[in-house]
């Protein structure tokens, strides 16, 4: 009995690293299996300008699967996501049509994605409604709001410096939005690490009970995560409309889900407090290679959507179970 356990507790410290490594490891070996199967059905996926096309689409990405993380630490969704992002093309779109500057387009594109985070961080903790529910509602408000101004249509003109710096710009052979998606990472890493309010995210995620007894406002912490939120939302749709050369009032199509599942997929728990830079990182990679890959092997648009579906839901069980182990 005593030999038991003395090699139980001898054990149980060997263990446990392997056990981080492995999790560690886990999404990266995903990531490369990824690329391999569909290699096999299509050589094209592994070629440089492919694997470079990933790395663009993944920035746009990782920039909404960031947004999504933040609420997702305080237990909270942002359902409105795409819309916003729709409605911050269309409204920066007109500005800079109209101005023919594009300095008024970005401040009209953030200032509408202040606007939404600050209306839903104020319904989720000043009110207290529940955040699928407020998000979904201020998702169709945003979407009668975006056709309702650009008249259903793509709004032209925009000034050709704004596709120059934000699209077609590069530094050191990289894109533009590789470059702005690493800066808004690093940014938001640390406010995650290095400030009390991205440590209050994690607190209050993990347990709210223990972070109001610790003195934590609970009302303009959860404030701040959709307004970051949502601001980081505009940021990528300002990218996009650079991208595309004209505000859409359809661009945010199924980011929701898209940015939702990279998230959990990456590592960020609905449960709260886990996830951050890397859970961002790593699921929009991972999220980015699945659309690419079955795009090349000409997999039908509907059956992509009813992956991602599974994805999320398969990344809930086996966060369920971990959690229970």
């Amino acid at each position: 009995m005593t030999g038991q356990t003395a090699s139980a507790r001898s054990g149980a410290p060997a263990r446990l690293p392997l056990q981080k490594i492995l999790r560690a490891l886990r999404m990266p070996l995903a990531i490369l299996a990824a690329l391999l199967v569909f290699a096999a059905f299509s050589p094209q996926v592994l070629t440089v300008g492919n694997l470079r096309n990933i790395a663009l689409q993944a920035s746009f990405l990782m920039i909404f699967s960031l947004a999504q993380c933040v609420v997702i630490l305080t237990r909270g969704f942002d359902l409105s996501l795409g819309f916003t992002v729709s409605l911050v093309s269309v409204v920066s779109a007109l500005a800079m049509a109209a101005t023919g500057a594009v300095l008024p387009g970005l401040a009209a594109g953030l200032g509408v994605g202040l606007a939404v985070g600050l209306a839903n961080g104020l319904l989720v903790g000043a009110v207290g409604l529940n955040p699928l529910v407020t998000t979904l509602g201020m998702g169709n408000i945003l979407l009668a709001l975006a056709s309702t101004v650009s008249g259903g249509f793509p709004v032209s003109g925009l000034p050709a410096g704004f596709n120059a710096a934000f699209a077609q710009g590069t530094f050191l052979g990289l894109p533009a939005p590789i470059w702005s998606a690493a800066l808004l990472l690093s940014l938001l890493g640390l406010v995650l690490h290095l400030t009390p309010l991205g440590r209050s995210w994690y607190i209050l995620g993990a347990n709210p009970r223990a972070g109001r007894a610790a003195g934590i406002r609970a009302v303009p912490v959860l404030v701040a995560a959709y307004a970051i939120c949502s601001l980081l939302a505009a940021a990528g749709a300002l990218l996009m409309t650079a991208r595309t050369g004209s505000g859409e009032p359809n661009l945010g199509g199924n980011l929701t889900l898209e940015s939702i599942a990279a998230a959990v997929v990456g590592g960020a728990k609905l449960s709260g407090g886990e996830g951050g830079i890397s859970a961002a990182i790593l699921g929009a990679v991972f999220i980015t290679i699945l659309s690419n890959g079955m795009n090349l092997v000409q997999v039908d648009g509907y059956l992509q959507q009813i992956c991602l579906g599974l994805i999320i839901l398969a990344s809930l069980v086996l966060s369920r179970g971990a959690r229970r182990r």
